[in-house]
């Protein structure tokens, strides 16, 4: 369990975190809950100077200035307190995007909070002097310097069956693609480098792996940064990936066969079964557990071997950390 909340009040709360886990912990029920979390927003709001210190009127002056001359077509959403400002742009690419400023009363003289879906840290260079058009500027600046990045990650999204993450934001710097029947590649992007060679990890039956691993470490001088990221993994690996036009998702994204699902906790199966009649995806983590309560099984530190469900093929899992 846990509380999700606005961020004034997730604010209000920061210091009383540890308190509201341990109720979670032990209260019977939700409305036990409730009771409690009232207490403590009542004692966190007693302890709270600064909650509702009023802004001045330069505050809201110079801040309706700022956004006139930015321009209001720039501008997302504003609340109803003028303290929350959304900035929308498009890179070259038509790509939409949005930063969200936490303004606090010393604006301009303290630059705002700035939040946005990146792979990177977006710093804001700040003097008392500067405005909204500053920071909506750099903001432009960090888009087109992330371009390549979205444009190799666009492409894999746009020509290839992704099996995680499901609905990957602008953030995410790696894709889980599917090769064939239960085999995928895991590629982690450098959003500083987008061209160069990505670390890869491949998650399939060692008997189909293998091979695929071998051409990657035989081909990589191959690697050309002038062509796209996905055409060099074509090429490296000596393969065509399953196109989005001819096959389903469902072609590849098999179930568990322990829970008969196939996301548990927003993970995809990742683990199959080494004996190519067999091939049975399964979760980490259901694999782990059968595999643990099973007499048979043998631990070596934190690897446990035993027996596959469905083949009997001796299998290892080592415990996630």
């Amino acid at each position: 369990s846990r509380v999700e909340c606005s961020w004034s009040l997730k604010k209000v709360l920061h210091g009383y975190r540890h308190i509201l886990k341990q109720r979670l912990q032990s209260c019977p029920d939700l409305v036990s809950f409730m009771v409690e979390l009232k207490t403590v927003l009542e004692i966190a709001l007693k302890n709270t100077q600064d909650l509702h210190v009023p802004r001045p009127p330069e505050y809201y002056s110079c801040l309706v200035r700022d956004l006139e001359t930015l321009g209001w077509n720039k501008v997302a959403y504003v609340d109803t307190g003028l303290a929350t400002v959304k900035l929308k742009a498009e890179d070259s690419r038509g790509r939409q995007h949005l930063v969200t400023l936490k303004l606090n009363a010393k604006y301009p003289a303290e630059p705002p909070d700035c939040l946005v879906d990146f792979p990177v840290q977006f710093a804001v260079s700040w003097m008392p002097q500067n405005s909204l058009i500053d920071i909506y500027n750099q903001f432009l600046a960090a888009l087109e310097s992330l371009k390549e990045f979205w444009d190799a990650l666009d492409e894999i999204d746009g020509k290839t069956w992704v099996l995680e993450p499901e609905n990957p934001t602008r953030s995410a710097t790696s894709r889980r693609i599917a090769i064939g029947n239960n085999v995928s590649v895991n590629v982690e992007v450098d959003p500083r480098h987008p061209k160069m060679l990505p670390e890869c990890y491949f998650l399939g039956a060692d008997h189909v792996v293998t091979p695929l691993r071998t051409k990657l470490n035989n081909n990589m001088h191959l690697w050309d940064p002038e062509i796209s990221l996905l055409q060099n993994l074509k090429d490296l690996l000596e393969i065509d990936f399953p196109s989005r036009a001819v096959l389903e998702k469902s072609d590849f994204a098999k179930d568990c066969g322990i829970c008969y699902a196939y996301r548990l906790d927003g993970s995809a199966p990742d683990q199959v079964c080494d004996d190519p009649r067999c091939g049975q995806p399964f979760h980490q983590a259901c694999l782990h557990e059968w595999l643990q309560g099973l007499p048979t099984s043998r631990q070596s530190f934190n690897v446990i071997f035993g027996e596959c469900p469905y083949c009997n093929k001796v299998r290892k899992s080592k415990e996630q950390e």
